[in-house]
């Protein structure tokens, strides 16, 4: 073997290694809790229970935090 196809296969694997470590780091960061979990749950529930053409801000005690930022053209 040619030392470049040496140095090629040393690169594969130390690119496949840092994605299984990125990909781990990445599992550990979006862990949630079974309370977050069931919030969650809760919320596209309860979210896909309302009626077409409603949004989270005509219900009563939501504030625009709590909406996704939509963009417009002009942005």
């Amino acid at each position: 073997m040619r030392w470049w196809k040496v140095a090629g296969l040393a690169g594969l694997a130390g690119v496949a290694a840092t994605g299984v470590v990125m990909a781990r780091q990445e599992r550990r960061r979006r862990a949630y809790s079974p309370d977050e979990i069931r919030e969650r749950l809760h919320a596209r529930v309860s979210e896909a229970d309302q009626p077409p053409g409603t949004t989270t801000a005509d219900q009563p005690g939501t504030t625009t935090a709590d909406q996704p930022r939509t963009t417009t053209a002009d942005d």
